[in-house]
């Protein structure tokens, strides 16, 4: 579980006791991702979660002390159609004009992020094919890397440094040109890539002799699926 400052939200006590709180996601591609890590775990660890939808954590030998999302899926940062984290005025101004629930719902689950912003497509694969000639493609795909850049700078300064960070998930896995973006200027952490192993994507893409290791690790969900309904169902390991 995460510590109670990292699930609190500031709003009064009777809504922390009805469950509104920060919960997290993605906590199945973590818990395999730490599994692969193994003795890699120890030590301070963010994990970017970076897909259709994405995440990131702040680990300290392998107990989670923060994540980006929240309440629900849609916090933290911008996804493929997910707005993530908003000022809650934006909200507030959208009821006002006459938007009901379902319509901001709509909005900001389906109809923001990569696609809002670029006006052509939640895919980060088609909007690097794009970038080039579209601008508002090349501005979705910058605003989501200075996004994961950002967080990883505040989850640095929450676990007192950084030993790792390891990108997993279908965009953190095969979209280089964000993994670069990601870490551009993050040298003050160590963060330093090695452009030829970040463009072949192989497992360690940091350069020799930085101080912390960028890894890129394949997560697989379904095999955790699988592992935890095995376990409920028949009790075993």
């Amino acid at each position: 579980d995460l510590p109670q400052r990292a699930q609190r939200l500031p709003l009064p006590e009777s809504l922390w006791a009805e469950g509104v709180r920060r919960y997290g996601f993605h906590g199945l591609s973590y818990e395999y991702v730490l599994e692969s890590l193994d003795a890699k775990a120890a030590g301070r660890l963010i994990i970017a979660h970076l897909g259709g939808g994405a995440s990131l954590a702040a680990v300290r030998d392998g107990r989670p002390l923060d994540t980006t999302m929240g309440f629900t899926p849609l916090g933290g940062i911008m996804m493929g159609t997910r707005s993530g984290d908003l000022d809650p005025g934006v909200l507030v101004y959208l009821l006002r004009r006459g938007y009901d629930a379902a319509r901001v719902e709509r909005l900001v689950e389906r109809e923001a992020g990569l696609l809002g912003v670029s006006g052509r497509s939640a895919e980060l694969a088609t909007l690097l094919a794009h970038r080039d000639t579209d601008p508002r493609a090349a501005l979705a795909i910058d605003l989501f890397a200075y996004q994961v850049r950002k967080q990883i700078g505040a989850f640095a300064a929450v676990l007192g440094g950084l030993d790792r960070l390891v990108f997993t998930g279908g965009i953190g896995e095969h979209a280089a040109p964000v993994r670069a973006a990601a870490c551009d200027g993050l040298d003050y952490l160590g963060v330093r890539l090695d452009p030829k192993r970040n463009a072949a994507g192989v497992e360690r893409i940091s350069a020799d002799g930085a101080g912390c290791e960028v890894l890129v690790v394949a997560t697989d969900e379904d095999r955790m699926i699988a592992r935890h309904t095995r376990t409920v169902a028949f009790g075993g390991g």
